[in-house]
Formats: structure tokens, sequence, C-alpha cells
């Protein structure tokens, strides 16, 4: 403030050698100079006001998330970045990843003034790539300085930016289920030991996250997963024989990669999203229910132990959960909309287990033990791989799932090392085995 005093004195005596005034006192004649005790708050305020207004802008930019991307031209990381860009004083990106998709990587990146990128898939083409190749992620997540990691990387593939997110002290927005599924138990660990927060991104566990935080954890009874049905939800069991590729990608509710598309048409997205909750949320797999919402607007329930249910309801919008993530432990603002019940009907109904196999194996691997969730995971996305490619037909997929889960994976794993090796043995032997349905997977 001492500052701004000697400026304002400095122009108010400007003003008065200008005007030919010996003192602010002859202004006001018999006052004794009353301006003369107030000229320098007059004169400095503007100069104050103008300080406080720049101060305050700088220091929102100062005080702003640091965000990593990962899978920046996914589904996910695209509506990541629809949140950075609608709230610019809350978010800056801090690294972005791409798998191959290096034309629009490097667009994001001169867009929101990034130095640090990586290209995971393919050897890059330009020199502003700044990591590349298969340790590239782990480089990027290593010498960023960030807050929050959201990772958007597809499959098992996800799992080790998880570790590294969190052996670094970010906090990790995850929206890759695989991380849980085959190794929630460590996962956990290492975010208490670093004491980095795991917030889910998917709309289902986001949903159950925020609800269970909204409770006493020890009051929570159930946990019911809503489901959208897929593609195929319309559909009988005997219809599957003959479906498409083509049919399985056109998702009646949401746009997402092929990968989790096809997921969502077997419902083994669903299955990995039961044995996430039951790694995750620490509740037994007999109180974890799943039920076929078509409007996809519940997004999940819990049920306290007197019984009443709680649900999250929204639009099926993946940047509302996305933003929750990032704006954790607060609540941003409503960006996108909101949801308004008039004339809507909401609808739900028990899963067929016989029609969607895989769900009904993925709650068979959770109870066998870790080992069976790895397994499962792995031989979905073997079978997945195969299909998209129309090298074996839809309703292979389980087959293939349910012949891997017939062998021996109870080795519990003691470190991630563990986790990966029976990941690499269950995708050797799902490749090895399957060839006795006559089709051939590479």
């Amino acid at each position: 403030m001492a500052v701004f005093t000697i400026v304002g004195d400095l122009i108010e005596s400007a003003m008065k050698r200008s005007a030919k005034i010996k003192d602010s006192g002859n202004v006001l004649p018999g006052r004794g100079g009353i301006l003369d005790n107030i000229d320098s708050i007059i004169f400095s305020a503007p100069a104050f006001l103008l300080y406080y207004a720049y101060t305050s802008i700088i220091g929102k930019k100062m005080n702003r998330k640091k965000v990593i991307i990962l899978g920046c031209t996914g589904s996910i990381g695209l509506n990541t970045i629809d949140i950075v860009r609608a709230m610019p004083d809350s978010f800056k990106i801090a690294a972005l990843s791409a798998n191959t998709r290096e034309k629009e990587l490097l667009s994001l990146a001169d867009e929101f003034n990034v130095t640090n990128t990586a290209l995971t898939g393919k050897t890059p083409s330009s020199d502003k790539i700044t990591y590349s190749g298969p340790n590239s992620l782990d480089k990027l997540i290593k010498e960023t300085d960030a807050d929050i990691v959201v990772n958007g990387v597809a499959g098992s593939e996800g799992l080790k930016p998880s570790i590294v997110s969190l052996e670094t002290g970010k906090d990790l927005a995850l929206a890759n289920k695989e991380t849980i599924v085959m190794a929630g138990g460590l996962i956990s660990k290492l975010a208490e030991k670093y004491s980095g927060t795991i917030i889910p991104v998917d709309s289902e566990h986001s949903a159950i996250f925020h609800l269970i935080n909204s409770q006493k954890k020890e009051h929570v009874r159930e946990i019911v997963i809503t489901a959208s049905g897929g593609a195929f939800r319309d559909l009988s069991k005997e219809d599957l024989i003959n479906v498409k590729l083509e049919d399985a990608l056109k998702h009646p509710n949401w746009s997402m990669g092929q990968k989790i598309t096809i997921d969502s048409a077997s419902m083994a997205n669903k299955g990995l999203e039961v044995i996430e909750a039951h790694q995750l949320f620490h509740v037994g797999l007999e109180n974890i229910k799943v039920l076929i919402h078509p409007q996809s607007m519940v997004h999940s329930l819990i049920r306290t132990n007197e019984g009443s249910l709680y649900a999250q309801i929204s639009k099926p919008d993946m940047r509302i959960p996305i933003q929750n993530a990032l704006t954790y432990p607060e609540l941003g603002p409503s960006l996108f909309g909101s949801l308004d019940l008039d004339n809507i009907s909401l609808e739900f109904r028990k899963p067929d287990f016989e029609k969607y196999r895989m769900l009904y194996l993925a709650f068979k691997a959770a109870q066998s033990g870790e080992g069976y969730n790895i397994a499962y995971n792995a031989a979905n996305e073997v079978a997945v791989a195969a299909f998209l490619n129309k090298k074996i037909n839809f309703i292979d997929i389980p087959v293939i799932t349910e012949k891997t889960l017939s062998h021996n994976w109870i080795k519990k794993a003691e470190c991630f090392e563990d986790v990966f090796e029976t990941d690499t043995a269950s995708r050797k032997n799902c490749r090895r085995n399957h060839t006795e349905i006559n089709r051939e997977i590479k």
C-alpha cells in the first residue's frame, strides 16, 4: 500500500503544479488542507484496484490444476479437452499423449501450448513429439509437473501409466477399468503409500464413488450398477448367431471407442465394472447387482442398510463424470446442461445371463480370485481384437473366455510383476486353446 501512496502523491503533485495550486487546502479554503489528508488514497485507489485485478488474474492462472491427459484423441481425452476449454481458469493441460493420431495430438498441443507430448503406437514423423515408443508414457508422467492424470488409455496397456501416476504423487482420474480389474489391491496400496487419490471417471463408478461419499461407508448395503444393454439389448440369444461387426459397433446411447463398444454389446464392460466395484469399493459380490436401464440416465445406485435407494441421475454425457473427477473434492458449475425429468420414463430390468454370458463369467471370475480377474480381462481383449479383425464371430467371445478361465489361475499377485506375468500367460493360453473353434487369432 505504501508504494501506491507514493505514486498517488506524485500524481497529485503533478496535477497541483499544472493548476498552479500550492497545496490542496487552497481548493477548500479554511479547511486546513483536508484534501492533503486523503489525497494519497484518492490518487492511489485506481492503481491499487488495477494491481488487485492483475494479481487476481495471475493468481487464478497460478492456482489452475495441472492436468496430464493420456489418450487425448480418444473419447475420454476429447471430452476432457472440452472441459478444459470450458474452464480455462481452473485447469491447465501439462502434457498430452495419443496412440497413433499424431496430427490430432500436435493440433491439441498447439491449441493449449503444451510442450510435453507422447506418441505410443508408432514412430512420430514430427520432431515436436517429446516422447515415443513403449515406455513413453512412463517418461511423460515422471518428467511432467502435474496435479492429476486422466488415464483414458484403453485396455491392459493402461495399468502401467496408473502405477507411475501414483508413484509420482499425482492424483488419478481413472477411466481405465483394467487398472482395478487386474491389480485393484496393489493399486489401492500404492495410492495409500504415496497419498494419491483414485477418482473413477466412468459414469457408473463415478456415480458410486460420489454416492458413497455422501453417506457413511458402513451404511451402504448394496451397489446397483446400471447397463444400457448395448447394441443387442432388444435381440434374443438366438439372434446373436448372425450379428455382424458393424451391428455391434452401433451403440444406442454412447459414442465410444471400438473395443468398449463391443464390450458393451457383450456386457463384458459391465462384467469388468462388477469386478472393479468389488475391488475399489470393497463390497461383497453378493451385494453387487446389475440392471439393464436403456435410457442411461440413472448411472448407478446404492442401497443403504434400512433399504432406501440413492441414485445419481444425469444426461448420458461423459463430460459430467470427468468434470467431477477434475474438480474433486468440489463440484463445479453445470456447463453442459441439466437433465429435466419431465415426460421421461425410466425402465429397469434384470439381464439374461444366458444371453450376456460375459457378465456371468465376470461374477464367476471374481468369485474365483484375482488371478481369474486378470485372465478374464486378457481373454476378452484377445477375443474382441479377433472379432474386430473379423476372425471370429460375436458369439465366440464368451466361448473363448470361458475356455481360458477353465485353467488354473489361482496364483495370488504379490506384486505388479506377478500381475503382468499372469496377464501374459493367460493371453498365450487363450491364443493356443481357441484354435479348437477352427479360427486363427493373432
